[in-house]
């Protein structure tokens, strides 16, 4: 009887643990579904809340940018912080605190104070995204951790379908339904979270302490540069170099505050590790590509084309079908074989996707050919994301996965922020003001083709720093070495 007891135990232990590993996935992928949406809703309707709300082609931007730049500000810190105090608690305020502010913002049509819940909802985003990677890496064993990221990508290939043709139908009703509609959604996940996750992770750095001076060198630094490079970019470079100084100079600062402090909230060391560098400098410029293509498009599609909010968010659909299609099948593969071919490939594949657009693209482009362009860069997302996150989260100790997150997190958003700043100013450089304020407020329609020649050059010109970007990017893969994979030893120990 002694005998069977610990054999017994043993068994409803390995139970347990495949129980939960499946309501962790659960709850991460309805995170990833519900931030995913919440991106494609409000691109898609922006044209409409710059004329609804009559407000300025930068506030609009600010509107957007405001949840991607505080999200970008805390996603490093929160990362640590969960390393730090548990992974759960954290989970579970940044679904509150995402509910609450989508709530909140459909009922104001004050443009500072938008901005102003959009920046404090994008603080619950980076909780959310932080944490997500990391919960599903401690929950699942290194074999099938391919396989449980690749599933969190394709729940945001869902999103990203259904967020643009939502967000078009939604606007019928108003824009304010663009961000009440992530209400139910967020009551459903904050108590999911709440009661399904536990913390698995040990909390080896609870007695560590807080990193102030590189926390406020960092958000300062950001938030400079961020608005003196979308100033600039959208209106005037007169007047903004000080901002761009300053905030220069403030994230070199916090560099240096980083490599002295006992508990950074970025960990320098972990970069000291080739493979991980380098497959996080190919997250940053993926993401600039991705993030790029669909903003463009919207612009493209409701402006130069005069196309309805609805049919437009459905013409989105074959980027996040790619990778809607690709992301499982590369998790799995991830599996079983070497990620960095399928990384390799992916990255090829969103190279030639964006210079076959940078060549083709006009107004008289017929759809199909757009189409199959956008599906083959969806495709190359989806076949890099999943075997990227698992290489990088797979490399790290498990007391370092949060950490780790929140770096592959914070370029992401760096990346997504600059894309939008980058490219827009691209495009409205040769534009006359009043055809770009026509152009995105989807009021082009009516104007002659020639009066649209500058706003489709600039189009193309952007895609093809994208596809440069891009092709970088599938450089520096080439020489990313086999990992040590840190983390596979002590992921099998939890």
């Amino acid at each position: 009887m002694s005998q069977l007891q610990p054999n017994q135990a043993k068994k409803a232990t390995l139970h347990d643990k495949f129980s939960y590993k499946w309501l962790a996935l659960s709850v991460t992928s309805l995170g990833a579904l519900m931030a995913s949406m919440n991106s494609g809703t409000l691109i898609i309707a922006l044209p409409t809340l710059l004329r609804d709300l009559h407000t300025t082609l930068l506030n609009l931007i600010w509107i957007l940018l405001a949840y991607n730049v505080t999200q970008t500000v805390f996603v490093l810190n929160v990362g640590r912080m969960s390393d730090m105090m548990g992974r759960k608690k954290l989970y579970v305020l940044g679904f509150g605190v995402f509910t609450l502010t989508s709530l909140l913002a459909g009922f104001t049509s004050n443009v500072p104070l938008l901005i102003a819940l959009r920046a404090l909802q994008g603080v619950g985003g980076a909780f959310l995204i932080a944490n997500s990677s990391a919960i599903v890496t401690d929950a699942f064993p290194r074999e099938e951790l391919g396989f449980a990221i690749g599933t969190n990508q394709m729940m945001v290939a869902v999103g990203a379908i259904l967020g643009p043709i939502v967000g078009g139908a939604l606007t019928a009703f108003g824009w304010q339904w663009v961000f009440w509609f992530n209400v139910p959604l967020g009551i459903i996940g904050t108590l999911w979270a709440a009661f399904t996750l536990r913390d698995l992770a040990t909390k080896q750095d609870r007695k560590d302490r807080f990193d102030v001076w590189g926390n406020l060198t960092y958000a300062a630094g950001f938030a400079l540069l961020m608005i003196g490079l979308s100033e600039g970019g959208i209106q005037s470079w007169g007047g903004v170099l000080p901002y761009i100084l300053v905030g220069l100079a403030a994230l070199a600062l916090f560099v240096v505050i980083e490599g002295k402090v006992k508990a950074p909230m970025l960990d320098l060391h972990l970069f000291k590790d080739a493979a991980f560098s380098l497959n996080n400098a190919t997250v940053f410029l993926n993401a600039v590509a991705r993030m790029a293509l669909t903003f463009l498009f919207v612009f493209y599609f409701q402006g130069a084309k005069g196309i309805d909010a609805v049919l437009a968010g459905i013409m989105l659909g074959p980027v996040a079908v790619g990778l809607l299609v690709a992301s499982p099948i590369a998790g799995r593969l991830a599996d079983k074989m070497d990620p960095r071919i399928l990384i390799r490939w992916g990255l090829v594949l969103g190279t030639l996707a964006l210079a076959g657009l940078a060549e083709v693209l006009s107004l008289t482009t017929p759809y199909w050919l757009i189409a199959a362009l956008m599906l083959l860069a969806g495709v190359g997302n989806g076949l890099f994301n999943s075997p990227n996150s698992s290489l990088i989260m797979g490399s790290v100790a498990p007391d370092r996965r949060g950490v780790a997150a929140g770096v592959r997190s914070l370029l992401m958003s760096v990346g997504g922020v600059i894309a939008i700043i980058f490219t827009l100013s691209i495009v409205v450089s040769e534009v006359p003001r009043d055809v770009m304020l026509k152009v995105f407020s989807g009021l082009s329609s009516n104007l002659p083709a020639a009066t649209l020649t500058p706003f489709i050059d600039g189009l193309k010109l952007a895609f093809w720093l994208l596809a440069a970007l891009s092709a970088l990017a599938t450089l520096l893969s080439l020489v990313v070495p086999a990992q040590n994979r840190l983390g596979a030893t002590s992921q099998a120990a939890d």
